[in-house]
C-alpha cells in the first residue's frame, strides 16, 4: 500500500494489530522516547531477548519500528503511525468538503463519513437528517431518476443503498412514483 511518499506495505489494520499486543505497545512506547537496541529493550522490559526480537520483527514488518543505519538500534517511525491515522480518520476538512453549511453539520459529517463513505446511519434523527441532506445533494432538482440510478448514487456512500433510499423518501428528501424518484427537499448547492 504505497501512499504519498511512504513505503507502507501493510494496512492501517495490520499496524493496529501489531500494536494491540501489550509487549509490542510497550516497546513502541520506549522507542517513541529514545532509540534502543534489542538487548536494551529486553533489559528495560524484563523480557527474554528472543521474544523482544520477535516483537521487533513484527513492528519492523509493519513499519512501526525501523532499524537504524548502525544495524543495532531501533527507532519508532512516527510517520507510519501518522499515515495509518490519516487512512482511517477523516481528513481535516471533511465536513466542509462533504457539503457542511456550518460547524455543527461539519461535526456530524466528520463523525459519520470516512473517505467519502457513510460508516453508519445515525440513530438520532437530527444527525440522520444532516447525513441524508448531504446525500440528497447528489440528486439534481427537477431531474427524474429510475431506481437503478438512485441505487448507484446512494451506493457510492453506503452499501445498504435500499435503507438509505427509504430514509431519503421517508424524510422528504426524495419523492417517488411508479419507479421514478426525484429530489423533493433539502438544500440546493449553487
Amino acid at each position: 500500500m504505497l501512499e504519498s511518499g511512504t513505503d507502507m506495505a501493510e494496512s492501517p489494520d495490520d499496524i493496529l494489530r501489531a500494536l494491540a499486543d501489550p509487549e509490542r505497545l510497550s516497546i513502541a512506547g520506549i522507542l517513541a522516547r529514545h532509540d534502543h537496541s534489542a538487548s536494551e529493550l529486553a533489559d528495560d522490559l524484563s523480557l527474554p531477548i528472543k521474544r523482544v526480537r520477535q516483537h521487533l520483527n513484527r513492528l519492523t514488518t509493519t513499519g512501526v519500528a525501523r532499524l537504524n543505519n548502525d544495524r543495532a538500534t531501533y527507532r519508532l517511525d512516527a510517520e507510519t503511525l501518522r499515515w495509518a491515522a490519516s487512512q482511517v480518520g477523516p481528513p481535516r476538512d471533511a465536513g466542509l468538503a462533504l457539503g457542511a453549511a456550518n460547524d455543527d453539520e461539519e461535526a456530524v459529517l466528520r463523525t459519520f463519513f470516512r473517505a467519502g463513505r457513510l460508516t453508519e446511519i445515525p440513530m438520532k434523527e437530527s444527525k440522520r437528517r444532516i447525513v441524508l441532506e448531504r446525500i440528497a445533494i447528489e440528486f439534481d432538482p427537477g431531474r427524474r431518476y429510475d431506481e437503478k440510478e438512485v441505487n448507484v448514487i446512494v451506493g457510492r456512500f453506503f452499501n445498504d443503498y435500499a435503507a438509505i433510499r427509504r430514509y431519503l423518501v421517508d424524510e422528504g428528501f426524495l419523492d417517488r412514483d411508479h419507479g421514478e424518484y426525484w429530489r423533493a427537499g433539502g438544500r440546493v448547492d449553487i
